[in-house]
């Protein structure tokens, strides 16, 4: 299974990279096991053709995935409108609306994307949903300021119904912090109805930085399956096989 899984997020990403990325683009570099793929045939690529691209990482896995790889590092004060971001998400519904952050880093994620004149996700076939938060059992993540994690929480839960978890580290003592030093707080609201309005109401709680609802922000899905081939879902719920 898990390596029939691997599989399915390497095919994706390798036809994803395949037929979008070009030369003398600006590109973002999203985090999580499935761009590792992307990052790993962009290199090849890069190498074999010659390629001038530059690299605009979502996260520390992101920036070290690129250096590491001896890829062309950038930023967003130098290039601030990108062509094209590839990332993962934790769950896609039929209108590409995606649950991100399970490695916390989804305020700098959805700031690329959103700099992005293309956002593509690529992800394995248990990302697809028909529901956010029907098979992502995780919660919904938020990074959260330090100073409010404790009236935030209450809030979610008295007001929202939702039933909030501080992320504790896994190799140290007390919370998981965000590439930007903030708190991690998921929510389990259970499958989500309507996740743009949710989104809405926890941004209007002070002390959200930013939640890991990407709502209308993804063009394309490529799915990788498990016979091999993968499936391209587009905005208006249409699937096809690509590959």
């Amino acid at each position: 299974m898990a390596a029939e899984v691997e599989a399915a997020k390497k095919t994706a990403a390798r036809v994803v990279v395949d037929e979008f990325v070009k030369d003398n683009m600006v590109l973002g570099i999203g985090s999580g096991s499935t761009v590792i793929y992307a990052v790993e045939r962009l290199k090849e690529r890069v190498k074999s053709e010659n390629l001038n691209i530059i690299c605009i990482p979502t996260s520390f896995q992101a920036l070290q995935l690129i250096t590491e790889g001896g890829l062309q590092l950038g930023d967003l004060s130098r290039n601030p409108t990108l062509d094209l971001a590839i990332d993962g998400a934790d769950e896609i519904d039929p209108r590409l609306n995606l649950i991100k952050g399970g490695g916390g880093c989804q305020t700098q994620e959805k700031i690329v994307a959103f700099n992005s004149k293309l956002f593509i996700v690529i992800a394995d076939y248990r990302k697809d949903s028909q529901q956010l938060g029907s098979t992502w059992k995780k919660g919904v993540p938020l990074e959260v300021l330090p100073i409010s994690y404790v009236p935030v929480m209450k809030k979610l839960e008295r007001d929202l119904g939702g039933k909030p978890t501080l992320r504790l580290a896994v190799n140290k003592a007390g919370p998981e912090m965000s590439d930007n030093g903030n708190f991690l707080v998921d929510v389990d609201f259970g499958p989500i109805p309507d996740a743009a309005a949710l989104n809405v109401e926890l941004l209007q709680i002070p002390g959200i930085v930013e939640t890991g609802l990407f709502i209308g922000m993804a063009e394309r899905a490529y799915f990788g399956q498990a016979d091999g081939s993968v499936v391209l879902q587009t905005r208006d719920g249409n699937k096809s096989k690509v590959a």
